[in-house]
């Protein structure tokens, strides 16, 4: 799952690409040749894993933005695919249709059974376009509520993988009761009486992430974002202009390690050198392990230990200061 090849890269991100071209080229002139090229193959891959330490050291909020929407990066679809076993998805909202946008489903993670939660984007055109690029519809959330209702009835922990840019904000979508469905989503998923934990790992927008992303614990890859609104939807508001967009994700704190120190969420998974998109089996395998490790110190608790602290965690989010007058 890691990439031999050439990733597409960002703009930020040209000096690798070219260095894994050429290291591209020289493997594939060495096999084709029979001429020993593995020196210079080697120095241009150190000069590159140097390149790579360099950029993503001091990358920017907007940078880590832009990661988070790679479209390489590995999806919902990947991580069942990868590391949930004997997945049998679940469909339908009981009420008026099943949404693409969200994936749910039954499966094991190692030796655990759980419910599967996430927003599916989807990876060819015309299935972004059935997916709606991510964004869930009234009847999506619905759909999740269900499956995380029985869940709760089999004592089956609940997995949920975040990534959207928000909830689907159409006329059709508000007038079936968007904004309700969610919060009574959030008012629901507060007292689950089964383990719950969430993982941001792409986009974290608004109340699309929330719908399915209120848990014991939440977790966010190294370069993933969670924020209230997206960086252009902030832009426009306040500049009346989209392309002000870096400017917002600096302003927003909407970094993995901003949500961090806030203490909203509760653990940063790292991110292979340059990125998830560049290394698919190591992302796997730390978010495997990482939820497994959160669900066997959250599974022992008692029932109304976990609920208190998850209502805990989540009045304990927020804090303002005041500045007295000097003098």
């Amino acid at each position: 799952m890691e990439h031999s090849s050439p990733v597409p890269g960002l703009e930020f991100e040209a000096p690798i690409v070219e260095l894994e071209e050429r290291i591209s080229e020289l493997r594939a002139f060495s096999q084709s040749s029979d001429v020993d090229l593995s020196g210079q193959i080697d120095e241009l891959v150190r000069k590159c894993d140097e390149k790579k330490r360099a950029i993503y050291a001091h990358l920017t909020p907007w940078q880590r933005v832009q990661i988070a929407r790679h479209p390489q990066r590995p999806l919902v679809s990947d991580y069942i695919k990868w590391i949930v076993s004997d997945f049998f998805e679940l469909h339908g909202d009981q009420a008026y249709r099943d949404d693409p946008a969200i994936v749910s489903g039954l499966g094991r993670i190692g030796d655990r059974r759980v419910m599967i939660i996430g927003n599916r984007k989807g990876k060819t055109t015309p299935e972004k376009i059935d997916c709606n690029f991510g964004c869930a519809h009234p009847e999506g959330y619905r759909k999740a509520m269900r499956k995380m209702r029985f869940a709760e009835k089999f004592g089956i922990p609940i997995v949920s993988f975040i990534n959207t840019p928000g909830a689907y904000p159409g006329i059709g979508a508000e007038e079936r009761g968007q904004a309700f469905v969610i919060a009574r989503n959030l008012f629901e998923m507060a007292s689950l009486k089964v383990p719950v934990v969430a993982i941001v790992i792409g986009e974290g927008g608004s109340g699309g992430a929330l719908g399915i992303g209120l848990a014991d614990r939440v977790l966010m890859l190294e370069n993933s974002y969670y924020s209230v609104i997206s960086p252009e939807g902030c832009a426009a508001i306040l500049w009346k202009d989209a392309s002000h967009a870096s400017r917002a994700a600096e302003i927003l704190k909407l970094t993995s390690q901003d949500l961090l120190s806030f203490g909203i969420v509760d653990e940063v998974i790292a991110e292979p050198l340059a990125g998830a998109h560049r290394d698919h089996a190591a992302t796997t395998s730390s978010v495997e392990e990482a939820i497994l490790r959160h669900l066997d110190e959250v599974a022992p608790m008692g029932v109304e230990e976990r609920i208190e602290l998850r209502h805990a965690k989540y009045r304990a989010i927020g804090r303002f200061t005041e500045e007295l007058p000097v003098g």
